[in-house]
């Protein structure tokens, strides 16, 4: 249950006034949920600490998808840069690559694949949704790992293979070059990935959430205020999605890590 003001305490914030500066957080202090006593905080690059960090962001069952994402205050997914390079910090880091671990495969859209120079996950499968097949200007190096799949439409397999030789190309029904998230969605669980992590672009998140499938939104809120370049779920209108808020950590630099739950999980 969400805490009133008066639950969390001042005490629960001192790290973030006596912390470093903004960008080089460390040490989480859980905020919710609000316990009978105050949950210690803790280190998430000590061994005891990483594994507090895996149970506070392991999912409740096996078939999951979530949203990760990592935004500014004013809600907007890339920084002064234009990419999320500028909002993040190391333990924004070491919190993805605990969800990438905890997923069978990353889906993200080749926009971001572009922008923000991606590459192949160190575990799970990186699964690229592009409606053109356009991947000009990746930086991935796919040969041999056998982890990246591109889900496109029939007319963009050229192109998506001539990008990507090593890829594994799967066909998804389009409608004039767009397809339905629910299509993207059950291509990838036909893979046999079951535990799933979309970490954009916006469209691709706004899509997924529009469609109703979405079971968990992560979000990093970084501690700054920005003009809104780059909105968290693109500039579409969508039906409401309700959400609880099942787990809030808050690091030394007073970045946010919550966990949004839309799907009933007791």
């Amino acid at each position: 249950m969400l805490p009133n003001a008066s639950d969390v305490t001042a005490e629960a914030y001192r790290p973030s006034l006596r912390g470093p500066l903004p960008h080089t957080g460390r040490v989480l202090t859980p905020l919710v949920p609000v316990a009978d006593g105050a949950a210690p905080p803790f280190d998430p690059f000590t061994d005891e600490g990483l594994a507090a960090l895996r149970a506070a962001y392991a999912p409740p069952a096996r078939d999951w998808l979530r949203i990760n994402l990592i935004t500014s205050i004013t809600g907007s997914a890339a920084g002064p840069d234009g990419t999320s390079e500028t909002l993040t910090n190391r333990t924004d880091r070491r919190v993805l690559g605990v969800i990438r671990a905890q997923s069978d495969i990353v889906l993200v859209g080749a926009q971001s694949v572009r922008t923000e120079g991606y590459r192949i996950p160190k575990t799970a499968t990186l699964g690229i949704v592009t409606g053109s097949g356009d991947l000009s200007g990746h930086r991935l190096e796919p040969a041999g790992t056998g982890r990246l799949v591109v889900f496109c439409p029939e007319r963009a397999r050229a192109a998506a293979g001539g990008a990507l030789p090593d890829a594994r190309l799967v066909t998804v029904p389009d409608t004039g070059g767009r397809m339905a998230a629910r299509d993207i969605l059950e291509a990838t669980r036909s893979l046999g990935s079951r535990s799933i992590v979309c970490e954009g672009g916006p469209s691709l998140a706004a899509q997924f959430s529009a469609a109703g499938l979405v079971d968990e939104v992560c979000v990093t809120t970084s501690p700054q205020i920005t003009g809104t370049t780059l909105p968290s779920f693109a500039e579409r209108a969508f039906t409401p999605v309700p959400a609880r808020l099942e787990r809030l950590l808050i690091d030394e630099s007073s970045t946010l890590y919550a966990r949004w739950f839309s799907r009933p999980t007791g």
